[in-house]
């Protein structure tokens, strides 16, 4: 459960409000809305195409909404999208950083950029702390898939953002990486941060998140907590349909969005 909530006078750290994405003529998120609690991790589900990351985007700010309101700590993105910015980390599907440089070389570049001071001894003991204390001196490059996403999420967190914003953060990552994975975003949320990401992993949801929104064709079918949303629906006959034994999570999710594979 969420190690903070939100006390009196405190706004959440996140409001969406009838969040309206579209691209020329076709509309890929349709009047969604949601809200995040302090210390909170929430995962935003869906198939394919279903609008999460451009839900997840336009948060970032990297997506002008066509309609809605995006509130960071109470302050509304549209009217100080810089103040917003600062508040926010975030970790892309993919990254990648400058080739040339070591990874002790990359985190002084970006620390540099969000005004943050760090000493070489602050450095190389913070990228102990992430499983990385022998790798300062290798090019990006030269790391594994999990070892590159452990640097893009302490990048990403490098200046304490109030809210962490992570698309698919495990994918395509081993067993042992994903478990690593799992445990830093926990601490994250220890260390005071809150959580919103986008999985394709219905364990993953049920093992990190307090709460899940599923969304499907830009419109949020169903929210809670994975259990509350496994009991909801557990007679509905879309999900009895797919369902082998007891309804799970999973069986919620493809009930709910259909069996059809996306692209």
């Amino acid at each position: 459960m969420p190690s903070e909530v939100n006390g009196p006078g405190s706004p959440p750290v996140l409001q969406v409000r009838q969040l309206k994405v579209a691209y020329a003529d076709r509309t890929v998120v349709d009047g969604v809305s949601f809200t995040i609690h302090r210390g909170e991790i929430f995962g935003l589900l869906g198939p394919n195409g279903a609008g999460k990351t451009s839900t997840l985007s336009a948060i970032e700010g990297l997506l002008r909404p066509a309609s809605g309101a995006l509130l960071v700590d109470g302050i509304n993105a549209e009217q100080q999208p810089l103040a917003v910015k600062a508040l926010l980390g975030v970790q892309l599907q993919s990254s990648s950083f400058q080739a040339e440089l070591n990874i002790e070389e990359i985190v002084r570049l970006y620390a540099g950029l969000y005004g943050v001071k760090l000493s070489r001894a602050q450095i190389r003991e913070s990228l102990h702390v992430v499983g990385l204390g022998e790798e300062w001196g290798k090019k990006f490059k030269q790391l594994s898939g999990g070892q590159q996403q452990r640097l893009a999420l302490f990048i990403a967190t490098i200046h304490k953002p109030h809210l962490l914003l992570l698309d698919e953060p495990t994918a395509g990552l081993d067993p042992q990486s994903r478990r690593g994975l799992w445990r830093r975003i926990e601490e994250l949320r220890a260390e005071g941060s809150s959580i919103v990401l986008t999985t394709h992993s219905m364990e993953e949801a049920q093992a990190v998140c307090d709460r899940v929104a599923i969304i499907d064709h830009g419109v949020l079918l169903t929210e809670g907590s994975p259990s509350d949303l496994i009991e909801k629906h557990r007679e509905d006959p879309r999900v009895l349909s797919v369902a082998h034994g007891a309804p799970t999570l999973e069986d919620v999710f493809i009930g709910l969005t259909g069996s059809e594979i996306r692209d």
